[in-house]
This record gives structure tokens, sequence and C-alpha cells, in this order.
């Protein structure tokens, strides 16, 4: 659930910021988590390769298990807990022999609760099965594109993925994009709708906000000089009548990305539609 604050400053009138009211726990299970190296968007020649990158919290990465390959053992929700390297919640798992692990959570699933993987569990929120177990028409989360890879699509806050159909050894994905895609049936997918849907309609507010996340200001290209940027100069306050374009010349808008010869594009059936973001949830 989303909070408004009160307009006490500029930065604070149109800010908002989540409830946290389904967080039970504040901090991590300290034998899941691992140190995270801060890069400034250097590589190891110290070049920058991506810019405005720098500073922010410090934080630990949470190990999460995308496999799900411990089938047969029930895991009991202990905790529902934040993480701050991705937008969904996510969920400490005590299993029976004694084992712990994270997953991302479901909207609906509970402390206390127990979730279950393998072929042949029950059809609810936080139990993991392959695609041929799974019916036509439930909503998934955490999808594998390879078997045994563990889950690739589906692992944002809110997300859903709708298993539309199955044809031999393959089911077709519609993804939140729009898209239409082929995964092998032998690939896992865990059931449910993620939760922290309202994670998308935070208003930052301010800019320092940002840069407790690592980003650093962004300078527009039309407002640069010429000198500095394609799209820069004009006289006063004018709109470039150059395509969008980054520093270095490279068209920004309207081009493919994906490359042509890539073997997975079979798999595609229907290329995500341009425009708005697709919601299928």
């Amino acid at each position: 659930m989303l909070k408004t604050c009160r307009p006490t400053s500029p930065g604070r009138r149109f800010m908002t910021i989540l409830s946290f009211e389904e967080i039970t726990k504040d901090s991590p299970e300290p034998t899941l988590t691992e140190a995270v190296r801060k890069t400034g968007g250097r590589n190891a020649h110290g070049h920058c390769t991506m810019k405005h990158r720098g500073g922010g919290h410090r934080r630990r990465y949470r190990i999460i298990d995308f496999k799900r390959d411990k089938d047969g053992v029930p895991g009991v929700v202990a905790s529902i807990e934040y993480d701050p390297n991705r937008s969904a919640r996510i969920a400490l798992l005590y299993y029976k022999d004694g084992e712990k692990r994270y997953i991302l959570w479901p909207k609906g699933l509970k402390v206390g609760e127990s979730v279950l993987s393998g072929s042949g569990v029950d059809l609810k929120p936080g139990n993991t099965l392959p695609l041929s177990s799974i019916p036509v028409g439930l909503p998934l989360h955490n999808v594998e594109l390879r078997p045994g890879r563990g889950g690739q699509l589906g692992r944002s806050a809110g997300c859903s993925i709708l298993l539309s159909s199955k044809d031999g050894t393959h089911a077709q994905l519609l993804l939140p994009s729009g898209e239409i895609r082929k995964v092998l049936i032998g690939c896992r997918a865990t059931i449910g709708v993620l939760g922290n849907e309202e994670h998308q309609n935070v208003s930052i507010g301010k800019a320092g906000r940002n840069r407790w996340k690592g980003w650093k200001p962004t300078v527009r290209g039309i407002a640069m000089n010429p000198v500095s940027h394609p799209m820069g100069g004009g006289e006063g306050r004018s709109k470039s009548n150059k395509h969008p374009q980054s520093k270095w010349g490279v068209l920004a808008k309207g081009g493919k990305t994906r490359n042509r010869h890539k073997s997975s594009g079979r798999l595609i059936v229907r290329r995500r539609p341009p425009g708005p973001r697709y919601q299928n949830s």
C-alpha cells in the first residue's frame, strides 16, 4: 500500500512511499547474505561502462533460490523480508531437514504456511512445478528458460506470466510485455503473482532519493552545447530537430536491439507490441 507524505517541503509534496505492512522481519538471515562490491559503473580496467552510477547506501546481497530443486521437502515460511537488490519481496523458508532458503514472495503467501516443489504438489501460491503439471490459465512467476537453470522470467514486483497453451514439447507463455514465447514443457515455474505490486506507482519526490539508490544526476543532451552532444545547441530553449540519439550518435528510440540471428528467436511466437507496457495481470 502507498502512503503520501505531508507537503512540508517541495521534495515531499508529491512523494509517495510504500507502507511495508507485509514485512515481518527487519534484518536478513546472516548465512544467506554476501557482500556486494560497488563498481561505480567501472569495469576491471577502470573504464566507465555505465554512466550515472556511484554512491548509494551499503547493501548485502540476499542469496535467492531460483531453482527450487528441493523436491518433496516442505518448507515453512518463517518471515517476509525486504530485499534492497530487487523490487519484489522475499520469503525465508525453514525446511524440515534444517536448511534455510530465500524465495520470491508471491501475493497471498503468509507466515506459517508451507510450500513444496515437485511434479505432484498442490496448485497454490509458492509451490513450484514443471509446466507439464500446470493447467492452462494459471498465473506464474520465476519461470525457467531451460530446465535446471533456474527461473529467469517473471521476477519483478507485481509480475505474472500466463500459461496460455501447451503443444507437444513446448508451452506458450504470455509475458507481461505482450510477447508470446515458447518454453520447453520440462521447465519449472512457481504458482502465483509476485507481491509488492504498488512498486511501479511510487513517486520518487526528490533527487536525493535516487542518490540513495546509487544513481547520479543525468544531464539531458538537449541542454548541452553542440560540442558535448549531437542534440545540443540551439537558440534559447529550443527543441532539437534531430532524432533522439546518444552521446556517440547511436539512435535512441525506435530501433530494434535484439540480434536477428539469435537462435532463441525461433521460440518467439509474437513480439511485444509497441507503445505502453502491456499488462496481463
